[in-house]
């Protein structure tokens, strides 16, 4: 990890780094006033949970300034890292405050996998009682990146309006009043400050990230089992704002010194000059954020270049909803919106049409990208009809089409079928939630019809039969021509009072090549293999049991 191996470089070079700093001290026999740490950090929060790696090592000191650096890593549980690199300089004044400055370079991997750089710039003044401080932050480089996991497309009239995803990069400052609750005494090693401070980042069009936040911070100086110059803090936090609500952090800090290993015993530093180490106070993040913040836009095209049609059942009735399909031609793609009723029609699938009901779509957006979106889910209700004879059914499937995401629900006293597939090839119909019921004596309840057909996919469908007829199951196959039929991983409930259930009928004397099928699962597993005999090439497996 990137972070990692700069933290791992700092700590290597510390050492060299302390006898650059002994060099300059002012006093060679006595040594550095001011030497290198690490604090280690863990936060418990809200919404996340943080740990962070401080090592900060002086560069250059006197009496009464010390300039240093500061490596910092941080990692959270939300799959986002930060590695900062800092130089400050602060400076002790005769009137009883700390003044310093300091900017960082920080980078930071973000939750979405993209890399944000920001420069940071603060100022502080610290005293016994008092603590001002101040940071700006500059994102620099890429700050917006295209994140094709928060697209969205939304339905307006018979539009389908794209609105692409985005992460972005915010630019803003913060600040803080800092006091020293007086519980203990001034320049004692132990003492209780209170903070109350805000923020503000924003940029063009993105929700601005704005509001007030609060922390308390116990700190302890010489702790126990450890030598000169350690330090352990507790601290709670709590800050609001609109995009992102209310979070709340518990922490802890662990300063470990790396000098005084050996050394003769120093003077104890004052109390304002124990101040000159504190560590910087500033945002822990590159703070971004990610959604739509573009103005959405039409989408007339999917990612193969098919046209689509968007049908709304606001605006096409039951009775026109098979003349709408057809209209739309061969090889286009037709998105349903809405809830469609009363549907007592048969749709004659076009050839290379495409009928999507809900879930997943590859569209082209209007600057030319391929993307998948998630289409709202649609659903369709009624009884069909009947053309050309056969059982009551709402699509009659062409070469090359498909159904996906297509909920669907038949009901009628007769026999019945959401899709017929006489002698076409190229068949897919994926990802539906397909319902037939039926009542009466002498009726059969299917789902799907196959006939002479090729190449066809039926896959990952969440399908129910009701009856109360003579016969119920999940397809019937007919025909001596028949090759390339795969069932793969659908589930079937069949229910009702029929006295036949199937879970596939090969009727009459059937001929398949290579019919296969896995991962289905069923109440039912029987299979009828027809009154005159089949010859089949092939499996479909479901629930453990083997058709035919």
């Amino acid at each position: 990890m990137r972070v990692t191996r700069l933290i791992r470089s700092a700590v290597l070079c510390a050492p060299l780094l302390l006898v650059t700093t002994v060099g300059h001290a002012d006093s060679v026999t006595s040594g550095p006033k001011w030497g290198p740490h690490l604090d280690l950090e863990g936060k418990g929060g809200t919404d996340r949970n943080l740990g962070e790696t401080d090592l900060f090592i002086p560069l250059w000191q006197d009496q009464d300034t010390l300039t240093f650096t500061s490596l910092r890593a941080r990692m959270d549980d939300n799959n986002s890292h930060e590695g900062n690199f800092g130089l400050g300089i602060r400076q002790m004044l005769d009137t009883g405050w700390n003044i310093g400055g300091y900017g960082y370079f920080d980078r930071r991997h973000s939750p979405y996998g993209n890399k944000f750089n920001q420069l940071t710039f603060g100022a502080e003044a610290l005293s016994l009682d008092w603590d001002f401080r101040a940071n700006a932050y500059m994102p620099i480089g890429t700050t917006q990146y295209l994140e094709d996991s928060l697209s969205t497309v939304d339905v307006s009239g018979t539009t389908l309006m794209y609105s692409q995803g985005e992460e972005r990069a915010l630019r803003g400052f913060d600040g803080e009043i800092g006091w020293r609750i007086p519980l203990f005494a001034a320049d004692a090693g132990q003492q209780l400050r209170a903070y109350a401070g805000g923020y503000r980042f924003a940029e063009n069009n993105v929700d601005t990230i704005q509001g007030p936040r609060g922390r308390l911070d116990l700190t302890f100086d010489e702790v126990p089992f450890l030598w000169e110059g350690s330090r352990f803090s507790l601290g709670a936090e709590i800050q609001h704002d609109s995009p992102r609500g209310t979070q709340g952090f518990a922490s802890f800090r662990l300063r470990i010194p790396l000098q005084g290993f050996g050394d003769a015993p120093k003077p104890r530093l004052t109390a304002m000059e124990r101040r000159m180490t504190d560590p910087i106070i500033r945002d822990i993040d590159v703070v971004s954020q990610a959604g739509q913040f573009s103005e959405a836009s039409e989408v007339t095209q999917t990612a193969d270049g098919e046209t689509i049609t968007l049908l709304n059942s606001n605006s096409t009735s039951a009775g026109d909803f098979a003349t709408a399909i057809a209209n739309a031609g061969a090889n286009s793609t037709v998105v349903l919106s809405g809830n469609y009723t009363n549907i007592n029609s048969t749709t004659t699938v076009q050839d290379g049409q495409t009928i999507v009901g809900g879930g997943a779509l590859d569209i082209k957006t209007p600057t030319g990208r391929s993307v998948t979106v998630a289409i709202p889910d649609a659903s369709i209700s009624g009884e069909g009809a009947v053309p050309g004879g056969g059982a009551n059914r709402f699509f009659d499937m062409a070469d090359n089409s498909s159904l996906i995401g297509i909920t669907a629900n038949l009901t009628k006293a007769g026999s019945t079928a959401i899709a017929k597939i006489v002698g076409k090839q190229n068949v897919t119909i994926r990802n539906s939630k397909l319902t037939t019921t039926t009542t009466g004596g002498s009726t059969t309840a299917s789902i799907f019809e196959i006939e002479d057909s090729h190449n066809v996919t039926i896959e990952n469908n969440n399908i129910s039969v009701v009856a109360d007829g003579s016969t119920a199951q999940l397809l019937s196959i007919r025909g001596s021509n028949n090759s390339n039929i795969s069932i793969d991983d659908n589930t079937v409930s069949i229910t009702g009072t029929a006295g036949t259930k199937k879970y596939i009928v090969l009727a009459g004397s059937v001929e398949i090549t290579n019919l296969s099928g896995t991962g289905n699962t069923s109440n039912i597993t029987a299979c009828s293999t027809g009154a005159s005999g089949y010859t089949i090439t092939g499996t479909v497996t479901t629930s453990g049991t083997t058709c035919p």
